[in-house]
C-alpha cells in the first residue's frame, strides 16, 4: 500500500504544472482562494475508496483539478469496510487524507479514533442524522430504495408498497439479504418507514416483508447486488437503489424497459460520508477537497451521477432534475441506530419472512 501511494504521489508531483495560476472569478465560499493556496504548496489529496465509476467521482476529479490546477487527486477503490481497516493499521504513519464510504463504516472509523473534525460548508445545512456533530464525518450524497421495474415483464407499474402485494406481482419481487447486505437493511428500514415504524422500531417493516413473502410476490432474495441480471431482462421487480435504475436507464440501454418508482407512502436515503482522515499527510488539500464536494458545484455533480445530493436546496439543472424529481417521502436512515436495530432485524427478518 505505501509503495502504491509513493509512485502515485511522484507521478502525481512530476505531472503537476509548473506554474499554475489560482483560479479566476470569485470564490465558492469565503477563504477559498487562501485555502487553495496552502493545498498547492502541499500539491496533493490522497482519497480513499473514491473509486471513479462510482457516484460520479470521475466527473468530480476532473471539476476540481480544474479548479485547482495545482492539487493532483490521487484515489483508490478498496470498499467501506476495507478502508476502515486500512487506515486503522496506518494510524501511526497515515496514506489517506481523506475517506469516503457508507455512513455506518464512517461510524465505525470513529470508533476507532482515526477521523478528525472538520465541518465543511454547508454542513450545518445538513439533517442531524446526515452529520457526527463535531464533523468527524458527514454525508454528502445518499442512495435511495425505489421500486427497479422491467416494464416489458411488468404492464402495470407499482407506485406503493401497498401495490405490491397485490396478486398481480406474483414471482415478481427481488432483493438483497438484509442479513448480509447494507442494501437489505436500507430495505427493511425503507418498508419500515411506510408501514409506520421509525429508526427505534422496526416491527412494521418486517411484518410487511413477510406479508409480501406469504402473498407469494417475492422471486427470491439475493446476496449480491443482482445488476447485471436486472440488465439481462432476468428481475420483473428489483427494490433497490434508484441511482442504479437510473442508470440502467440512461446509461445502459435499458431506456423506457425500466421504471424507476420511489414509492409513495414512503422510502429511505441512505447516507454516504467523507471524513477528514486523523493525521493525514496533507491537512488543506484534504479540506479544499471537501469542502469542493460540499458546494453547489460539486454537489451537481453528483446529481449528474444519478444520487441524490445530500445538501438540502441544490438547484439542479433542468435535465438532471427531471431524472431526479422531488421525493419529499424519502427519510433519511440514522446509521448509528441502524446499527443497533440490525440483530433484531437479521432474526426478525429470518424468522418472520423466511420462517426460520
Amino acid at each position: 500500500m505505501v509503495k502504491w501511494l509513493v509512485r502515485l504521489a511522484i507521478s502525481a508531483l512530476m505531472a503537476a504544472p509548473a506554474a499554475a495560476m489560482a483560479f479566476d472569478g470569485p470564490e465558492l465560499y469565503p477563504g477559498e482562494k487562501a485555502l487553495y493556496e496552502a493545498a498547492a504548496k502541499e500539491g496533493m489529496v490522497v482519497s480513499f475508496d473514491t473509486g471513479p465509476t462510482w457516484a460520479n467521482w470521475k466527473t468530480e476529479f476532473a471539476n476540481f483539478k480544474k479548479r485547482y490546477p495545482e492539487v493532483e487527486i490521487v484515489y483508490n477503490d478498496i470498499g467501506s469496510a476495507v478502508t476502515v481497516t486500512t487506515l486503522d493499521k496506518a494510524r501511526n504513519r497515515p496514506q489517506a487524507d481523506t475517506a469516503y464510504y457508507f455512513a455506518g463504516s464512517a461510524v465505525d472509523a470513529v470508533a476507532k479514533d482515526v477521523v478528525a473534525p472538520f465541518k465543511p460548508v454547508n454542513f450545518d445545512k445538513l439533517p442531524d442524522a446526515f452529520r457526527e456533530p463535531e464533523g468527524k464525518w458527514f454525508t454528502i450524497h445518499t442512495l435511495n430504495v425505489a421500486f427497479l421495474v422491467n416494464t416489458k415483464l411488468i404492464k402495470t407499474v407499482p407506485q406503493s408498497w401497498a401495490d405490491l402485494l397485490k396478486a398481480d406481482y406474483k414471482n415478481s419481487v427481488v432483493y438483497l439479504d438484509p442479513r448480509s447486505t447494507g442494501q437489505g437493511q436500507v430495505v427493511v428500514f425503507a418498508a419500515n418507514f411506510a408501514a409506520g415504524g421509525d429508526m427505534d422500531t422496526v416491527t412494521p417493516g418486517i411484518d410487511y416483508l413477510a406479508r409480501l413473502h406469504k402473498a407469494g410476490n417475492v422471486l427470491r432474495t439475493v446476496g449480491t447486488t443482482p445488476y447485471a441480471q436486472f440488465l439481462k431482462g432476468e428481475i420483473p421487480i428489483w427494490i433497490g437503489y434508484e441511482n442504479d435504475g437510473l442508470k440502467a436507464k440512461y446509461v445502459d440501454g435499458m431506456g423506457d424497459d425500466v421504471a424507476v418508482v420511489i414509492p409513495k407512502e414512503a422510502s429511505a436515503a441512505a447516507p454516504y460520508a467523507i471524513s477528514l482522515v486523523k493525521g493525514g499527510p496533507n491537512p488543506s488539500a484534504a479540506r479544499l477537497w471537501l469542502n469542493y464536494v460540499m458546494t453547489e458545484q460539486g454537489q451537481v455533480t453528483f446529481a449528474e451521477g444519478f444520487v441524490r445530493p445530500s445538501v438540502p436546496g441544490v438547484t439542479l439543472p433542468p435535465d438532471v432534475a427531471a431524472k431526479l424529481p422531488p421525493a419529499p417521502q424519502l427519510r433519511p436512515v440514522d446509521v448509528v441506530k441502524a446499527q443497533a436495530a440490525k440483530a433484531a432485524i437479521d432474526s426478525g427478518w429470518a424468522h418472520a419472512a423466511l420462517g426460520q
